[in-house]
């Protein structure tokens, strides 16, 4: 992924909160136009990236680069929005009170579309904040951040807390803005579900570094699992083995032809996952 072509760059990123180290040299770049899932365990480092990358924290050492701009003190990059995990939205305020709120304090906003997002989900514009659901507060917070026509998205863990029926409609907002307006999304999550649906490019975070990056599609393809009783040096070739457990084998490189007491199958992006963060001495790929 060349630099010319990423909506954001991140490079060997460092962050320490006192003897408890965040970020240790995280690396990826997001493409224009992506929905990219930024996975990893609780702990992973995939908020306080976030915040460095939005200008509330700064990083220890290493560089971050959004839409050609370093994030600093002056606010946010322009064309970018950011929805945090607790969605931070003024309680007391109506939802038109919000949407206002966005109006007056975005010189670059879509106020049409804004109130669209709001009332295709049914919420109603004179309900105050507190009074909502955590799923009503998450559209009306991708509302705020949506109105003001962002090229890049960054949400964290955007679908906790909802129910099926409010993740799927917030699933086709997303799919449906990145088509017509060509947003870049980079979202975080720890559940794989969310991550298969929505995302078709993936960075795994483990321990505060990047394990694995590239396109979902790509990344299955080269993966295999492979099954068998004996050792697996004769089948797997130039592959490495990225994951064991008893007879079972995650394996990166070409694939083999089965024979004798072998089986070769595809992975799912489970088995990819968990078999990379377990690999907690790995390095980036």
């Amino acid at each position: 992924m060349s630099e010319t072509g990423s909506a954001l760059t991140v490079r060997e990123l460092h962050k320490s909160f006192r003897r408890t180290e965040a970020l240790r040299g995280c690396s990826f770049d997001v493409e224009h136009g992506s929905i990219t899932a930024l996975v990893g365990a609780n702990g992973a480092g995939k908020s306080t990236l976030m915040s460095i990358v939005v200008g509330l924290l700064e990083p220890d050492a290493g560089e971050v680069t959004v839409l050609g701009s370093r994030p600093g003190r002056n606010g946010i990059v322009p064309g970018l929005s950011y929805v945090a995990q607790h969605k931070p939205l003024y309680r007391g305020f109506s939802v038109a009170d919000t949407l206002a709120f966005g109006r007056k304090t975005n010189a670059r906003w879509d106020d049409d579309y804004a109130t669209a997002l709001v009332a295709d989900a049914q919420i109603p514009l004179s309900a105050r904040v507190k009074t909502l659901s955590p799923g009503h507060r998450t559209r009306v917070a991708l509302a705020l951040a949506l109105g003001r026509r962002p090229e890049v998205l960054l949400l964290d863990e955007p679908l906790a807390e909802l129910d099926p029926l409010a993740r799927r409609s917030v699933v086709r907002t997303l799919l449906a803005d990145v088509a017509e307006h060509g947003t870049t999304v980079v979202l975080s999550s720890h559940v794989l579900s969310e991550v298969s649906e929505i995302a078709d490019q993936l960075v795994i975070l483990g321990s505060g570094r990047t394990r694995l990056t590239g396109s979902l599609d790509d990344l299955i393809g080269e993966h295999y699992l492979l099954t068998g009783s004996s050792d697996p040096t004769t089948m797997i070739g130039d592959g490495t083995v990225i994951d064991s457990h008893r007879h079972s084998h995650l394996v990166r490189g070409p694939r083999p032809t089965p024979s004798d007491g072998w089986r070769v199958e595809p992975p799912n992006l489970d088995d990819i996952v968990l078999a990379y963060l377990t690999d907690t001495d790995g390095e980036a790929a």
